[in-house]
């Protein structure tokens, strides 16, 4: 037993220490990419409206973070829709989940928290690519960011949400707020669903030690054309595709009242099937 606590203790001195180390390389690494994203956005403003080169160029500062980390392999299986305005929905675990998110390398504007732009060097860069904040809570500020993200899909960028609204605690799919379905039926948007499993396990909600070694997966479900959801509302829509997710999770989600149709159809990016929920 003795020997037991002595390596267990010796586990956490390690990971602890490794986590100091990898956090400094975040925050350093910031600080010395800023500069750079600000340049590209002073040359590229007037030429590149919708801010793509900027969003490559974030997507590699955020990748870099799983690429030298060793303890976090990601694996992507499937391709974002990069040639048509989509919603973007994926499940919440981690904060990692906006690292490998990054990795898709797809264009998109983020909605996230406002705290999150509040952040020196990574905040500021999420406000010079047009990134869309939200005040959790804040009736006004839901209403605004609702209207950005339509703006955005009608200038033809992407939107990537995370519908729960917050990381889950266990790891299974929280109930979805409509918000996400609600853009997409007023903009006939097409929606594609994201699984990412194993991020939780990763770096847990609330935590910042890392936790040893532990693969990361991101599953890209095939895209819902805004057909396959007619006669939809957004509750009903957002409960649909919730239990498309969970069905793929391999999770079992209490079915909500209905409030209309509950199956969807959707394609691939061939658009050479059509899976059912």
């Amino acid at each position: 037993m003795a020997a037991e606590d002595t390596l267990s203790g010796a586990r956490r001195i390690f990971w602890t220490g490794y986590s100091i180390v990898y956090w400094l390389f975040v925050a350093v690494s910031s600080i010395l990419l800023f500069p750079v994203a600000l340049l590209i956005w002073l040359v590229t403003a007037a030429i590149d409206p919708r801010k793509r080169l900027l969003h490559l160029f974030t997507c590699l500062w955020a990748s870099i973070y799983t690429w030298i980390n060793p303890v976090w392999p990601v694996r992507i299986d499937g391709r974002l829709e990069d040639e048509r305005a989509t919603v973007f929905v994926a499940n919440h675990l981690s904060l990692v989940d906006i690292l490998v998110l990054f990795r898709s390398f797809a264009h998109f504007k983020w909605v996230s928290k406002i705290e999150v732009f509040r952040l020196p060097f990574v905040g500021w860069n999420m406000r010079l690519n047009d990134y869309i904040p939200i005040d959790r809570g804040n009736r006004k500020s839901v209403v605004e960011m609702l209207r950005l993200c339509e703006r955005t899909l009608q200038r033809g960028s992407s939107v990537m949400m995370f519908p729960e609204g917050t990381r889950s605690a266990d790891g299974r799919l929280r109930p979805f707020k409509p918000g996400a379905f609600d853009l997409a039926l007023r903009t006939r948007s097409p929606i594609q669903p994201i699984l990412i499993e194993g991020s939780s396990k990763a770096l847990p909600k609330h935590g910042i030690v890392l936790r040893g070694r532990h693969p990361i997966r991101v599953r890209v479900l095939p895209v819902i054309e805004p057909d396959a959801f007619a006669g939809h509302d957004p509750e009903s829509l957002a409960d649909a595709v919730r239990q498309q997710m969970a069905e793929a999770l391999g999770q079992d989600v209490s079915a909500p009242a209905e409030s209309g149709p509950r199956h969807l159809s959707g394609g691939d990016q061939t658009r050479t099937r059509e899976p059912t929920l």
